[in-house]
């Protein structure tokens, strides 16, 4: 398979190719089954579009992240029926998987693409676990019918897998029963919010080689107002990355995604902070090691 260039590089900045990368990004503006607001197919290219709009270098990790090694893909091919798209997501990221040693990072895009992401990773790494960050459960067998569904994002994964989420606050009546049982370790919003007890229990509960999923509304609405099912009292911004500042220093990530961003009109904020987001859990993980 050939993975093309993006003809706009996140953050403006490119290694030149694939095999120089230490981390790949990856847009994969697929939207099928948003239930309230729509939009998030136009969430990737909007991420990469204000990316440059940031700093260079990270006030926080202390240099130029990007130096380490960042390449930009073209989108991912998200036409064709559902059963299509799923097959041919699964086969893109196993063969991009065998044709670099980079750490990918997803945009989405609908949270139901974590579905096609995760399968191949759970292929090559035996004892991975996810941790999910998000508003909702998303934990359903199926909604409206379909067991693609972004309300279902997780499901799969958590039949064999380890799933460790944080920030919900919306559970379904027909998922409740699925929190805290199995393979699923559930820290309901409300019941936790010291965040340095969080970091210690989410780390606990993880195994030592991890793929994360983050969905927007995870935090707050005031830091990510553009998304499509937004909850009140989700994760601020500072609590949000001594998690994943964590969780990347003590874990082995291997891959991540971000998804449902939906750009609002005349209001940046989202995909700019999505950005800044991407480009912050890259020094977390440091491409250099």
């Amino acid at each position: 398979m050939e993975f093309k260039p993006g003809e706009k590089q996140f953050i403006g900045k490119s290694c030149g190719s694939l095999e120089k990368a230490a981390f790949v990004i990856v847009p994969v503006p697929y939207e099928r089954t948003t239930s309230y607001c729509k939009g998030t197919e136009k969430g990737p290219a909007a991420v990469i579009e204000a990316s440059p709009q940031g700093e260079l270098w990270d006030e926080e990790i202390k240099r130029e992240v990007w130096e380490d090694g960042l390449f930009t893909l073209a989108p991912v091919d998200c036409t064709g029926t559902e059963e299509e798209f799923f097959a041919r997501l699964k086969k893109y990221v196993t063969e991009l998987m065998n044709a670099t040693k980079a750490v990918p990072i997803f945009i989405g895009g609908e949270h139901s693409v974590t579905q096609g992401l995760f399968a191949p990773f759970e292929g090559k790494y035996k004892n991975i676990s996810l941790l999910h960050f998000d508003a909702h459960a998303d934990l359903r067998a199926s909604y409206y019918g379909d067991p693609h569904s972004h309300a279902c994002a997780v499901r799969p994964a958590s039949l064999d897998r380890r799933v460790v989420q944080t920030g919900i606050r919306s559970v379904g009546s027909d998922e409740k029963q699925f929190i805290n049982s199995g393979n699923v370790k559930t820290f309901l919003m409300h019941e936790n919010r010291d965040i340095e007890k969080l970091k210690k229990d989410v780390l606990s509960a993880l195994t030592d080689t991890v793929y994360i999923t983050i969905d927007v509304d995870g935090f707050d609405p005031s830091v990510m107002p553009g998304t499509g099912t937004p909850q009140p009292g989700g994760f601020s911004w500072y609590d949000a990355m001594s998690l994943f500042r964590a969780v990347c220093g003590n874990k082995k990530v291997v891959g991540a995604d971000v998804v449902e961003v939906m750009p609002l009109p005349n209001s940046p904020i989202t995909e700019f902070n999505a950005a800044k987001l991407i480009y912050r859990l890259m020094g977390y993980i440091d491409g250099r090691k």
